[in-house]
Formats: structure tokens, C-alpha cells, sequence
């Protein structure tokens, strides 16, 4: 009985340690987010990169940052301003995307879920891979 309890354990533990967590993919899990939701405004014409210099289309893009610096810091989500702009960690009128009328911008839209900002923070904490 017990020798059984102790191999089905073993045989548990090994299954969740072989990928049961699945890494978060940038071209699969936050491409999409970003372009569903802050695209329009960070396209490089749009409101949002006229007036922070973000532009979102691709990876490359993200990395870089706006014209006041890095905004992902790779495996360090809540130093990230990226995460701190969707999480609402910042000034009322930083959320992103804007979507309450302190946000200073004519065009408003729907804050991105619990869901989609822990998806970006675990892509970041994992070390922002271009994956």
C-alpha cells in the first residue's frame, strides 16, 4: 500500500515538474493582448507614440522603450513601467490603456483583464524573451 502511495507521488511530482507551467510566449500569449488593446494609439502615428515615443508593433519595439527609457526590465516585472502603466500602479492618468476620462485622451477603451496583466508580468518575470 504504501510502496504504491509512494510511487504515485513520485510519478505526481514528476509531472509537475516536467511543464505543467508552461512558459508565456511573446508572439503567442502578448503579441495578441498588444494588439487587441494598445496597438491603435502605439502604431507610430497614433496619440500614444506621438506622445511617449511607444511604439508596439513588434518586440523589437517594446524593448526599446519610450523617449524617456527602458519600460520592460526583463525578469522584474513590477520594476517594469509597462506593467505598472496596464496594473494601474501609477498616476490615474498613466493607466493604460486610457479608459476613464482623467486620462486626458478623446479616445477611451476597456482596461486590459486581471488575466491579460498577469499574462505580460509572468512574460516579463520569465525574462521578456522574444519567443
Amino acid at each position: 500500500m504504501y510502496k504504491k502511495l509512494a510511487i504515485t507521488l513520485s510519478i505526481t511530482s514528476v509531472l509537475f515538474a516536467s511543464g505543467c507551467n508552461k512558459e508565456v510566449s511573446y508572439s503567442k500569449d502578448v503579441k495578441p493582448i498588444l494588439t487587441a488593446s494598445c496597438v491603435e494609439c502605439h502604431d507610430g502615428k497614433g496619440e500614444g507614440s506621438e506622445e511617449s515615443g511607444l511604439i508596439l508593433l513588434t518586440y523589437e519595439d517594446l524593448m526599446q522603450g519610450t523617449n524617456y527609457g527602458q519600460v520592460v526590465v526583463p525578469g522584474n516585472g513590477v520594476s517594469s513601467t509597462f506593467y505598472r502603466l496596464i496594473a494601474h500602479e501609477t498616476d490615474r492618468k498613466l493607466h493604460m490603456p486610457p479608459h476613464h476620462k482623467e486620462a486626458g485622451t478623446s479616445r477611451l477603451m476597456a482596461p486590459l483583464s486581471d488575466k491579460e496583466i498577469e499574462t505580460v508580468k509572468t512574460w516579463i518575470d520569465e525574462g521578456a524573451k522574444n519567443n
